[in-house]
């Protein structure tokens, strides 16, 4: 793809970010997606020199221009993630034939899902069902589509790739009747499971794991404690982290096909 082509990609994904965070904040509330937007302070109504993704964040300092209150750093990070990730999928998973076109369209369908996700379990700490079970299923639909075919049969492997996934989460979410994990994690690794297979699925947890703890860590030692035990952590914005981290980018750090050779070896 062409400079320019990525450049676009980047600004579109940065207006459907804009667009995704009016939806993530407006979930559940009552409110419609439609309609002018405002100040989430002193009802303001916003000019569209207050609207432009990323840069009206960075030109009025994170304040509002009537009340100066301060606006949240979600906007800003989703448009920009948004940007990020529909160049990234664009570059990985370009629409170079028809078949090509629709696993590009499905992969930035399920990526504005789950930014959505992200950002409201982040700020509400529970994942939407309406949003997760939809992206479950395209990660069901996902390995029926070939880019070379109309139609792919998966293996009976890579259709229990979900569900093994979604496993640990639903058997820690329940013997510890949700104190431990969220069900909709479980329902997010579905998802997960079935986009990325086994072995590409057990990466992305691990490392969304390993950045959870991470943060987690410097959070305490930043604040000295003030991170209770008790206090809740949203882990669905860090499975998506761990699942871009393998889809885009190929990270890997157990590799399980390494480790079936060592153990059919007797090593």
């Amino acid at each position: 793809m062409t400079t320019f082509s990525l450049l676009l990609s980047f600004v579109f994904g940065t207006i459907i970010g804009s667009f995704l965070n009016v939806v993530s904040l407006r979930l559940n509330t009552g409110k419609g997606v439609g309609g002018r937007s405002a100040c989430m302070s002193c009802d303001n109504q916003l000019t569209w020199k207050e609207l432009i993704p990323v840069f009206s964040f960075m030109i009025q300092k994170g304040s509002c221009t009537k009340c100066k209150s301060k606006i949240s750093w979600q906007y800003p990070l989703i448009e920009g993630a948004a940007g990020i990730i529909f160049v990234l999928i664009l570059w990985v998973f370009p629409p170079v034939s028809f078949q090509a076109a629709i696993i590009t369209g499905l992969h930035l369908f399920a990526a504005c899902l789950l930014l959505v996700i992200a950002a409201y379990d982040a700020r509400h700490k529970i994942i939407p069902d309406a949003l997760v079970y939809t992206f479950s299923f395209l990660g069901l639909l996902s390995l029926f589509i070939s880019s070379t075919t109309w139609f792919h049969i998966p293996t009976l492997w890579a259709l229990l790739a979900g569900p093994l996934l979604a496993f640990p989460f639903a058997f820690l979410w329940g013997i510890s009747k949700g104190a431990w994990m969220g069900l909709g994690d479980a329902k997010l690794a579905l998802g997960i499971g079935w986009f990325l297979g086994i072995s590409g699925g057990i990466n992305a947890v691990t490392l969304a794991f390993w950045i959870a703890a991470t943060i987690s860590v410097t959070w305490l030692l930043m604040t000295r404690g003030s991170l209770k035990p008790r206090t809740e952590i949203p882990f669905g914005p860090y499975l998506i982290l761990g699942m871009y981290m393998v889809l885009l980018f190929g990270v890997q750090v157990i590799d399980l096909e390494a480790l079936k050779f060592i153990f059919s070896s007797g090593v």
